[in-house]
């Protein structure tokens, strides 16, 4: 079976590159070492054509558009073009994309269509309390229509999508992300008894604020702790940075507490591990995910972690028995999930290994390989 994902997230070496990318290259590496044969198209980077070979996966990077205007149109016309190049030599059977990827991709005879929820443009209008944008809008009710089949990472983003948009009575599957419990497994090391981690893209919707207000609080119980934000900057539409921001106008306000704040930036996947080993717990205090990589990564590790009870929080965590779920507007609840932990140690490594037990039978890489492949081989036959 030769499957094809349509993404510009791909990891590419030198790049940031967020969720589905991570997502889709712990899938497709899998789905190589099952004898599938796989293929990424996506817009590249930077402005040239490149293809490579990345452990089996055919990955290539188009050269983006430069039109003013209409980039939309003409990098959807080069990515068309790939995909009938592709399938032309090595047919296709399933391309996948995200919610707004195929709406500007004609469709090809005996190729089934499937949309991954990951979190469109009207699921995080609705959990950001903002208008529908209309050419989005329009660009993922058209995405929709094309599609064969539908698979959503968590039961709170089928639920609040189809609030918006219609599955057409096509199939839908509810498959989780899958976690490389092998990759992400407990590391023996000098683990700080005073050091936070935050890992994630470095914006608003992902809590860094109220976590940054919670840090005085828990400063005040434990003076020698430390937060570290590990993540790639997010910018504003006039081009300012999100990171500089928070500098300027929160840690400004925390006076020397400010100086245990530490900003990494962003850092290589093969290095999360490392980062997550290092640490006394984990927080993820989102104000909205689909499911979220970040919080099941750390469990995997048998880490404390605090997680968003919004969402699909409580879907991942089970509420003081595998972590913590928090109230991710409320900084002074977020200091108490944080002060909990760090006084009560050995209940939290208790947590921890119930966590990583958790995320074995959930998330685990070989269960959900074969519902993705199950999934694969019904929407086909």
């Amino acid at each position: 079976m030769h499957i094809c994902f349509i993404t510009n997230e791909f990891p590419k070496e030198g790049f940031p590159h967020g969720g589905i990318g991570s997502f889709v290259k712990t899938l497709a590496v899998s789905l190589v070492k099952k004898g599938f044969q796989i293929s990424v198209i996506g817009i590249n980077y930077s402005p040239t054509n490149e293809s490579e070979i990345v452990e089996g996966i055919k990955v290539y990077r188009l050269k983006k558009s430069k039109v003013k205007g209409l980039s939309w149109y003409f990098n959807s016309k080069t990515v068309d073009k790939k995909i009938r190049e592709i399938h032309k030599n090595s047919p296709i059977q399933i391309i996948e994309s995200s919610e707004l990827g195929l709406a500007f991709l004609s469709k090809i005879k005996n190729i089934k269509y499937i949309i991954r929820l990951h979190g469109g443009h009207h699921f995080f209008a609705e959990s950001e309390n903002r208008k529908i944008n209309k050419w989005k809008g329009f660009q993922e009710k058209r995405s929709f229509k094309k599609a064969d089949a539908f698979i959503a990472v968590s039961e709170y983003v089928k639920q609040h999508t189809e609030k918006y948009l219609s599955y057409h009575n096509k199939p839908i599957a509810y498959i989780s992300n899958p976690i490389d419990t092998d990759f992400f497994k407990p590391i023996i090391t000098n683990d700080s008894d005073n050091k936070i981690v935050f890992a994630g893209t470095v914006c608003e919707k992902k809590g860094i604020r109220q976590l940054i207000q919670a840090f005085p609080l828990v400063k005040k119980e434990f003076p020698n702790v430390t937060l570290e934000v590990y993540g790639r900057d997010w910018f504003f539409p006039n081009g300012t940075s999100y990171m500089k921001m928070l500098k300027d106008k929160e840690l400004i306000k925390l006076g020397n507490a400010s100086q245990d704040i530490n900003f990494h930036g962003a850092v290589p996947y093969s290095d999360i591990p490392q980062v997550y080993s290092e640490a006394s717990l984990c927080v993820f205090p989102s104000h909205m995910e689909t499911q979220g990589l970040v919080a099941p990564e750390a469990m995997a590790m048998e880490k404390a972690v605090v997680f968003t009870k919004l969402g699909p929080g409580p879907e991942t965590i089970e509420n003081y028995k595998t972590g913590l779920l928090c109230d991710p507007y409320n900084p002074v609840d977020i200091a108490e999930k944080i002060i909990w932990f760090l006084s009560n140690k050995e209940q939290a490594k208790e947590m921890g290994k119930k966590a990583r037990k958790y995320v074995i039978t959930k998330y685990g890489l070989e269960n959900i390989l074969r519902q993705n492949i199950d999934f694969y081989k019904n929407v086909i036959f």
